[in-house]
Formats: C-alpha cells, sequence, structure tokens
C-alpha cells in the first residue's frame, strides 16, 4: 500500500511557528516518525510540502494510478482552496484531511473547511499524533 502525504503552506515552519499552537516538532521530525510508524504497518510513505497552491493541485493529479491514499494538511488552503477541492475529487483517491489543532476551537474562517466535502474524513485537533491516527484510519478505510 503506498500513501502520499501532502503538506500545505507554512507547514514547513513547524516547530518554530506558534510553538503552544502546534507543538516544537519540526516536519521532517512528523514526517520520520510516521515514515516509521508507516512501516510497521507495511505501509510505503511519501511526503511532500510546498507553499504554493499550485504546485499541490499538481502533487494531487500526479498521485492518480500511483498512490492508494492521500493524508493532506492543506494549512491555510483548508479554508480557501476550490482548486485543491477539486483535484482531490477528480482524482478520487481517498483522502484523509489533517489538523493539527481543533479547527472548530479557532477563529471563524478557520472553521470552515472546504475539503471536508470531499475527504473520506477529518482527524483535527491532536497536534502531531493527528498524522498518526490519519495514517491509521486511511491505512484501516483501504483494507475495508
Amino acid at each position: 500500500m503506498k500513501i502520499l502525504l501532502i503538506n500545505g503552506a507554512n507547514l514547513n515552519l513547524l516547530g518554530m511557528r506558534e510553538p503552544e499552537k502546534y507543538g516544537c516538532k519540526t516536519l521532517k521530525e512528523i514526517e520520520n516518525s510516521l515514515i516509521n510508524f508507516a512501516e510497521s504497518l507495511n505501509v510505503e510513505l511519501e511526503t511532500f510540502q510546498s507553499n504554493i497552491e499550485g504546485e499541490i493541485v499538481d502533487k494531487i493529479q500526479q498521485a492518480k494510478g500511483v498512490f492508494d491514499g492521500i493524508l493532506l494538511n492543506a494549512g491555510g488552503y483548508t479554508h480557501t482552496s476550490v482548486v485543491i477541492r477539486d483535484a482531490i475529487s477528480a482524482v478520487k483517491i481517498p483522502t484523509v484531511e489533517i489538523h493539527m489543532t481543533n479547527i472548530q476551537a479557532r477563529e471563524d474562517f478557520r472553521q470552515k473547511s472546504l475539503l471536508s466535502a470531499v475527504c473520506i474524513g477529518m482527524i483535527s485537533g491532536f497536534g502531531e499524533n493527528s498524522y498518526n491516527l490519519a495514517l491509521k484510519a486511511i491505512v484501516d478505510y483501504l483494507n475495508q
């Protein structure tokens, strides 16, 4: 099983960006931990991060026929990107939306996700563990 993890805008700043909300681990540390967890599940995990919306769309489109599932933390694009939503919908690859914080407990503009309706589910509010929970959820989903 092959899973693609996509991280969006500003997630490259994890570890220094608002550690009280996002913790002290860098994106690389979170990815390495998730790769180890994926290996324990016999899953091949590829990671990708971009601050550029079009690059995220390209990566989603290129995943068709290559990956069995997508894990997506689109960052701020969650609340603004119709084109990422359309890409997820078009490729028809099961996708789990990830948020480290509980978006329902944040600012009004962060409480609406444009992506949720085209994802199989959302994991929100568990810090870095949101990634582990999302990986386990998509693996279980794909194994059904």
